[in-house]
Protein backbone atom coordinates (compact mmCIF):
# COMPACT_ATOMS: atom_id res chain seq x y z
CA UNK A 1 0.00 0.00 0.00
CA UNK A 2 1.39 3.41 -0.97
CA UNK A 3 1.71 6.20 1.65
CA UNK A 4 -1.29 7.98 0.10
CA UNK A 5 -3.41 4.83 0.17
CA UNK A 6 -2.35 4.14 3.75
CA UNK A 7 -3.34 7.67 4.79
CA UNK A 8 -6.73 7.24 3.07
CA UNK A 9 -7.30 3.91 4.77
CA UNK A 10 -6.81 5.26 8.27
CA UNK A 11 -10.01 7.24 8.73
CA UNK A 12 -11.44 10.74 8.94
CA UNK A 13 -9.20 13.59 10.10
CA UNK A 14 -11.11 16.90 9.71
CA UNK A 15 -8.11 19.08 10.59
CA UNK A 16 -5.27 16.59 10.56
CA UNK A 17 -5.80 15.58 14.19
CA UNK A 18 -3.15 13.37 15.73
CA UNK A 19 -5.59 11.09 17.56
CA UNK A 20 -8.82 9.33 16.71
CA UNK A 21 -10.48 10.77 19.81
CA UNK A 22 -9.78 14.35 18.74
CA UNK A 23 -10.93 13.61 15.20
CA UNK A 24 -14.18 12.05 16.43
CA UNK A 25 -14.94 15.05 18.64
CA UNK A 26 -14.33 17.40 15.72
CA UNK A 27 -16.62 15.39 13.43
CA UNK A 28 -19.38 15.36 16.07
CA UNK A 29 -19.12 19.13 16.58
CA UNK A 30 -19.16 19.69 12.83
CA UNK A 31 -22.36 17.73 12.25
CA UNK A 32 -24.07 19.24 15.27
CA UNK A 33 -23.33 22.68 13.82
CA UNK A 34 -24.76 22.02 10.34
CA UNK A 35 -27.76 19.95 11.45
CA UNK A 36 -30.33 22.77 10.94
CA UNK A 37 -29.50 23.14 7.23
CA UNK A 38 -28.31 19.58 6.55
CA UNK A 39 -31.41 18.27 4.78
CA UNK A 40 -31.88 21.32 2.57
CA UNK A 41 -28.27 21.29 1.47
CA UNK A 42 -28.22 17.54 0.86
CA UNK A 43 -31.15 17.79 -1.54
CA UNK A 44 -29.93 20.99 -3.17
CA UNK A 45 -26.30 20.05 -3.68
CA UNK A 46 -27.13 16.53 -4.93
CA UNK A 47 -29.86 17.95 -7.21
CA UNK A 48 -32.33 15.62 -5.51
CA UNK A 49 -30.43 12.47 -6.42
CA UNK A 50 -29.81 11.57 -2.79
CA UNK A 51 -33.43 10.42 -2.45
CA UNK A 52 -33.04 8.05 -5.41
CA UNK A 53 -29.79 6.69 -4.06
CA UNK A 54 -31.26 5.89 -0.63
CA UNK A 55 -34.19 4.03 -2.20
CA UNK A 56 -31.98 2.20 -4.68
CA UNK A 57 -29.69 1.05 -1.87
CA UNK A 58 -32.66 -0.09 0.21
CA UNK A 59 -34.06 -2.13 -2.69
CA UNK A 60 -30.74 -3.97 -2.91
CA UNK A 61 -31.58 -5.59 0.44
CA UNK A 62 -35.28 -6.26 -0.17
CA UNK A 63 -34.82 -9.96 0.60
CA UNK A 64 -33.56 -9.20 4.12
CA UNK A 65 -35.86 -6.26 4.79
CA UNK A 66 -38.99 -8.13 3.74
CA UNK A 67 -38.51 -10.62 6.56
CA UNK A 68 -40.44 -9.13 9.51
CA UNK A 69 -38.16 -10.88 12.01
CA UNK A 70 -34.90 -9.55 10.58
CA UNK A 71 -33.01 -7.06 12.73
CA UNK A 72 -31.67 -4.01 10.90
CA UNK A 73 -29.22 -1.32 12.01
CA UNK A 74 -28.64 1.94 10.10
CA UNK A 75 -25.35 3.49 11.24
CA UNK A 76 -24.50 7.19 11.08
CA UNK A 77 -28.18 7.68 10.32
CA UNK A 78 -28.07 11.47 10.50
CA UNK A 79 -31.55 12.92 10.09
CA UNK A 80 -32.98 9.51 9.23
CA UNK A 81 -33.51 9.50 5.48
CA UNK A 82 -31.70 6.23 4.75
CA UNK A 83 -33.47 4.67 7.74
CA UNK A 84 -36.80 5.76 6.24
CA UNK A 85 -35.81 4.32 2.86
CA UNK A 86 -35.19 0.94 4.52
CA UNK A 87 -38.73 1.06 5.92
CA UNK A 88 -40.19 1.27 2.39
CA UNK A 89 -39.06 -2.34 1.88
CA UNK A 90 -40.19 -3.52 5.31
CA UNK A 91 -43.51 -4.97 6.52
CA UNK A 92 -45.40 -2.56 8.77
CA UNK A 93 -45.50 -5.23 11.48
CA UNK A 94 -41.79 -6.00 11.30
CA UNK A 95 -39.18 -5.54 14.00
CA UNK A 96 -38.25 -1.86 14.37
CA UNK A 97 -35.24 -0.65 12.43
CA UNK A 98 -32.52 0.87 14.64
CA UNK A 99 -31.09 4.22 13.55
CA UNK A 100 -27.86 5.16 15.34
CA UNK A 101 -25.85 8.39 15.24
CA UNK A 102 -23.46 10.16 17.60
CA UNK A 103 -24.64 13.67 16.70
CA UNK A 104 -27.41 14.61 19.13
CA UNK A 105 -28.58 17.46 16.88
CA UNK A 106 -28.89 15.27 13.79
CA UNK A 107 -30.68 12.57 15.77
CA UNK A 108 -33.10 15.11 17.22
CA UNK A 109 -34.17 16.03 13.70
CA UNK A 110 -34.56 12.36 12.77
CA UNK A 111 -36.89 11.82 15.72
CA UNK A 112 -38.98 14.85 14.72
CA UNK A 113 -39.13 14.04 10.99
CA UNK A 114 -40.04 10.40 11.50
CA UNK A 115 -41.88 10.56 14.82
CA UNK A 116 -44.37 7.86 13.86
CA UNK A 117 -41.94 5.59 12.00
CA UNK A 118 -41.19 2.06 13.19
CA UNK A 119 -37.67 3.05 14.25
CA UNK A 120 -35.70 2.85 17.47
CA UNK A 121 -33.42 5.93 17.50
CA UNK A 122 -30.17 5.56 19.44
CA UNK A 123 -27.41 8.06 20.21
CA UNK A 124 -24.25 6.02 20.00
CA UNK A 125 -20.79 5.59 18.51
CA UNK A 126 -20.41 3.46 15.37
CA UNK A 127 -16.87 2.63 16.47
CA UNK A 128 -18.13 1.13 19.75
CA UNK A 129 -21.59 -0.26 19.10
CA UNK A 130 -23.73 -0.94 22.20
CA UNK A 131 -24.81 -4.39 21.00
CA UNK A 132 -23.58 -7.94 21.57
CA UNK A 133 -21.99 -10.08 18.90
CA UNK A 134 -24.26 -11.54 16.20
CA UNK A 135 -27.16 -9.13 16.79
CA UNK A 136 -28.24 -7.96 13.31
CA UNK A 137 -29.15 -9.38 9.91
CA UNK A 138 -28.34 -6.16 8.04
CA UNK A 139 -26.18 -3.13 8.83
CA UNK A 140 -26.28 -0.13 6.51
CA UNK A 141 -24.73 3.33 6.40
CA UNK A 142 -25.40 6.12 3.90
CA UNK A 143 -22.83 8.90 3.45
CA UNK A 144 -21.66 8.57 7.02
CA UNK A 145 -19.12 5.76 7.08
CA UNK A 146 -16.36 7.95 5.64
CA UNK A 147 -16.60 10.12 8.78
CA UNK A 148 -15.43 7.26 11.01
CA UNK A 149 -11.98 7.78 12.45
CA UNK A 150 -10.76 4.29 11.56
CA UNK A 151 -12.28 2.54 8.54
CA UNK A 152 -10.78 -0.90 9.22
CA UNK A 153 -11.96 -0.91 12.83
CA UNK A 154 -15.37 0.41 11.77
CA UNK A 155 -15.77 -2.54 9.40
CA UNK A 156 -14.61 -4.94 12.11
CA UNK A 157 -17.24 -3.55 14.50
CA UNK A 158 -19.98 -3.99 11.87
CA UNK A 159 -18.76 -7.53 11.26
CA UNK A 160 -18.89 -8.24 14.99
CA UNK A 161 -22.55 -7.26 15.42
CA UNK A 162 -23.74 -9.03 12.26
CA UNK A 163 -25.02 -12.57 12.48
CA UNK A 164 -23.33 -15.22 10.31
CA UNK A 165 -24.73 -14.70 6.83
CA UNK A 166 -25.67 -11.11 7.73
CA UNK A 167 -25.28 -8.36 5.15
CA UNK A 168 -23.49 -5.03 5.04
CA UNK A 169 -24.44 -2.09 2.82
CA UNK A 170 -22.40 1.13 2.72
CA UNK A 171 -23.60 3.89 0.39
CA UNK A 172 -20.77 6.38 -0.07
CA UNK A 173 -19.40 9.10 -2.30
CA UNK A 174 -16.57 8.37 -4.70
CA UNK A 175 -14.25 10.45 -6.85
CA UNK A 176 -14.82 9.50 -10.51
CA UNK A 177 -11.92 9.48 -12.96
CA UNK A 178 -11.48 11.04 -16.40
CA UNK A 179 -13.49 13.90 -17.84
CA UNK A 180 -16.48 13.28 -15.59
CA UNK A 181 -14.13 13.31 -12.62
CA UNK A 182 -12.75 16.71 -13.61
CA UNK A 183 -16.25 18.21 -13.74
CA UNK A 184 -17.19 16.52 -10.48
CA UNK A 185 -14.10 17.85 -8.72
CA UNK A 186 -14.76 21.38 -9.96
CA UNK A 187 -18.27 21.26 -8.51
CA UNK A 188 -17.49 19.33 -5.35
CA UNK A 189 -14.32 21.18 -4.34
CA UNK A 190 -15.24 24.71 -5.36
CA UNK A 191 -18.99 25.20 -5.83
CA UNK A 192 -20.20 23.04 -2.94
CA UNK A 193 -18.09 24.72 -0.20
CA UNK A 194 -19.26 28.18 -1.29
CA UNK A 195 -22.96 27.35 -1.54
CA UNK A 196 -22.93 25.09 1.51
CA UNK A 197 -21.05 27.65 3.56
CA UNK A 198 -23.38 30.48 2.58
CA UNK A 199 -26.55 28.58 3.49
CA UNK A 200 -25.29 26.82 6.61
CA UNK A 201 -23.08 29.63 7.87
CA UNK A 202 -20.28 27.09 8.39
CA UNK A 203 -17.81 27.18 5.50
CA UNK A 204 -15.33 24.97 7.34
CA UNK A 205 -17.86 22.13 7.42
CA UNK A 206 -18.41 22.28 3.69
CA UNK A 207 -14.69 22.39 3.04
CA UNK A 208 -14.36 19.26 5.14
CA UNK A 209 -17.01 17.29 3.24
CA UNK A 210 -15.22 17.23 -0.16
CA UNK A 211 -11.92 16.67 1.63
CA UNK A 212 -13.43 13.64 3.37
CA UNK A 213 -14.42 12.17 0.00
CA UNK A 214 -10.91 12.72 -1.38
CA UNK A 215 -9.52 10.92 1.66
CA UNK A 216 -11.91 7.98 1.51
CA UNK A 217 -10.59 4.74 -0.07
CA UNK A 218 -11.42 4.11 -3.73
CA UNK A 219 -13.53 1.02 -4.51
CA UNK A 220 -10.67 -1.49 -4.96
CA UNK A 221 -9.09 -0.46 -1.66
CA UNK A 222 -12.41 -0.38 0.18
CA UNK A 223 -13.28 -3.86 -1.07
CA UNK A 224 -9.88 -5.05 0.15
CA UNK A 225 -10.60 -3.58 3.59
CA UNK A 226 -13.95 -5.39 3.62
CA UNK A 227 -12.26 -8.68 2.75
CA UNK A 228 -9.72 -8.14 5.54
CA UNK A 229 -12.60 -7.57 7.98
CA UNK A 230 -14.05 -10.96 7.05
CA UNK A 231 -16.70 -10.08 4.47
CA UNK A 232 -17.21 -12.30 1.41
CA UNK A 233 -18.99 -11.83 -1.91
CA UNK A 234 -18.21 -8.12 -1.67
CA UNK A 235 -19.02 -5.82 -4.56
CA UNK A 236 -19.43 -2.15 -5.43
CA UNK A 237 -22.30 -0.79 -7.53
CA UNK A 238 -21.45 2.63 -8.99
CA UNK A 239 -24.19 5.28 -9.20
CA UNK A 240 -24.27 8.34 -11.53
CA UNK A 241 -20.91 8.31 -13.34
CA UNK A 242 -19.42 6.55 -10.30
CA UNK A 243 -19.79 9.70 -8.16
CA UNK A 244 -21.35 7.49 -5.48
CA UNK A 245 -21.98 3.81 -5.02
CA UNK A 246 -23.08 0.96 -2.78
CA UNK A 247 -20.62 -1.43 -1.15
CA UNK A 248 -22.21 -4.81 -0.40
CA UNK A 249 -20.89 -7.87 1.41
CA UNK A 250 -21.81 -10.84 3.57
CA UNK A 251 -20.45 -12.08 6.89
CA UNK A 252 -19.09 -15.56 6.33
Amino acid sequence: MSPVEHEQALGARPSGEATETAAAEHVRDLFNSIAPSYDLLNHLLSMGLDRRWWLRAARSFRDVLSNPKSRVLDLCCGTGDMTAALLTQRPASGEPVTGLDFSAEMLSRARTKYASANVHWVEGDAMHLPYPDNSFDLVTSAFGFRNLTNYAEGLAEIHRVLRPGGRIGILECNQPDGLSGAGYNLYFKHVLPIVGGMISGDRAAYRYLPASVARFPRPPQMLALMASAGFVDSAWDGYLLRAAGLYRGTKR
